[in-house]
């Protein structure tokens, strides 16, 4: 019989559905024909396939070739079923056992000489072909990738040549090496260098202890990069889970996975220029934005008011869900977007409002315009809103200070993650409504002075339950089991743009 199954993965978003590569040779005129709903690059690899083949001394059987991409509504793009698709007519012209094939998944693109080149989206093809209990075959330059997954037995081939020769017993191929991670990589930026701002501090470290969004509020270079920058130092690292789903997402960008990075948390901080689709992802196939690309980490807007308002607007739902869905007319897509948003604006246009020189020259219409271009549900997502003030110049100099580096708050900062951890599974600035109920309870005082605070402010029940977890944040940082006073009126005091606004 001149039928041969090949098994391999398709890109789906951050999923690998499994595609079955069936090949048939039947007479006729010579012809190779692709099915199964591929695209420009997948039909050009007969091309590419044949010209392999005869590098590698291997007959291109002189027949029919009908070749179906399994199953047939699911759309296949790139160049990783080359590799499959070579082993196919293999297989199926009797050049090779078909029944070796059984046991393993194959993806890797062919050059014309027969090297195999790397692909993307590896890493959760070795991950799901971990589940199906295969083995996974795939390009050199893709096997430290494939090595992260370590339920997976994955193995790395140069050429054609030599996976050929691997399933016919001649010579094993290497299993692939996982990449020997540095113990410490390049230092993050050390909360030390900032001078000054105890408010903005003690806001930044609030802020990594519950996984808080953050608003940074102040003239030009008063420091809100330089805060937002030192974020990632005080957050404890990723954790097995959450380092590879952040993998995941890189693998299949098309940016690459930087592996000497593992376990540290992103941060990305785009370009207010940036347009919606680079934000939240897009595309004729669907690539994760910058939103999903700072999973399990940090989002820095810089400039807030100067982004495009329909930009701003597509990070609400995120905000909440940690999940954006891209749908197009084809399908629609989900990439998890779990992220830390920190944000930075000028308090107005020329930046000076509220500075102690009188600069600001903004009429009092100017800076609510200005403040108006963030909407008020966005800025009701953000839990800390922060005024960062210009300091004056005898606070910059080196030798005053002997500010807290990141090391000693981030020990703070694990504690009370620790905390938070044992009592409800997750940080608090994510916990439900029903966990919020349990775990944030006030005393009869404290639930009337929040409720006469949420009324003077003017402010909605999503900002009150925002209230009360970082008033429950602000807690585990002083080791108490139950939320004070204190606790409460330093986190009502979080909401400076809610009074603004009022």
């Amino acid at each position: 019989m001149s039928l041969a199954l090949v098994h391999s993965r398709a890109r789906v978003g951050v999923l690998a559905p499994p595609v079955r590569v069936e090949v048939h040779l039947s007479g006729g005129l010579p012809s190779t024909q692709i099915v199964g709903l591929p695209e420009a690059a997948v039909r050009e690899s007969r091309d590419r396939v044949r010209a392999a083949l005869l590098c590698a001394q291997f007959e291109f059987p002189a027949r029919r070739i009908t070749i179906n991409l399994a199953p047939a509504d699911l759309p296949k793009e790139g160049g990783r079923f080359d590799l499959p698709i070579a082993l196919g007519i293999l297989a199926a012209s009797g050049q090779i056992d078909r029944l070796a094939l059984a046991d393993y998944e194959f993806l890797g693109e062919l050059a014309l000489t027969g090297e195999l080149r790397p692909v993307d989206g590896i890493l959760p093809a070795a991950l799901a072909a971990a589940q199906s209990g295969r083995k996974l075959v795939v390009a050199a330059d893709n096997g430290a990738e494939a090595a992260i997954a370590h339920q997976v037995q994955a193995y790395t081939a140069r050429t054609l040549l030599e996976v050929c020769a691997a399933l016919t017993g001649n010579q094993p191929l290497p299993l692939a090496q996982l990449p020997a991670f540095p113990e410490a990589g390049a230092p993050l930026p050390d909360l030390a260098d900032v001078r000054g701002q105890p408010h903005a501090r003690r806001a930044l470290e609030i802020a990594a202890a519950g996984a808080h969004h953050l608003l940074l509020v102040g003239s030009p270079g008063c420091g809100k990069t330089l805060l937002a920058s030192r974020l990632p130092g005080l957050l404890p690292p990723a954790s097995e889970s959450e380092a590879l789903e952040t993998a995941a997402i890189a693998s299949v960008s098309g940016r690459g996975m930087d592996l000497a990075h593992w376990r540290r948390r992103p941060y990305r901080s785009p370009h207010h220029t940036s347009s919606a689709v680079a934000l939240v992802g897009g595309g004729a196939h669907p690539r994760p934005g910058e939103i999903s690309l700072a999973h399990n980490g940090v989002l820095f807007l810089d400039e807030l008011p100067e982004w495009q308002r329909h930009a701003l607007e597509v990070l609400r739902e995120p905000l909440e869900s940690g999940v954006v869905t891209i749908s197009r007319a084809a399908r629609s897509l989900d990439f998890p977007a779990r992220f830390q948003l920190v944000a930075a604006m000028n308090p107005c246009p020329c930046g000076w409002a509220g500075d102690a020189s009188g600069r600001c020259r903004c009429t009092a219409e100017v800076i609510r315009r200005y403040r108006g271009r963030i909407s008020g549900p966005l800025l009701d997502r953000i839990d800390l809103h922060v005024e960062v003030p210009r300091l004056p110049p005898q606070a910059l100099r080196a030798s005053v200070g002997g500010a807290e580096n990141s090391s000693c708050v981030r020990a703070r900062v694990q504690h009370a993650r620790e905390h938070q951890q044992t009592r409800a599974g997750r940080p608090n600035a994510r916990l439900d409504q029903a966990q919020t109920d349990q775990h944030c309870q006030l005393s009869p005082n404290d639930q009337q002075l929040l409720e006469r605070a949420i009324e003077q402010l003017q402010l909605s029940a999503r900002s009150m339950h925002r209230i009360l977890r970082v008033a429950r944040t602000i807690a585990d940082l002083e080791d108490s089991e139950r939320i004070a006073t204190a606790h409460l009126t330093e986190a009502i005091g979080y909401r400076r743009m809610d009074r603004a606004a009022g």
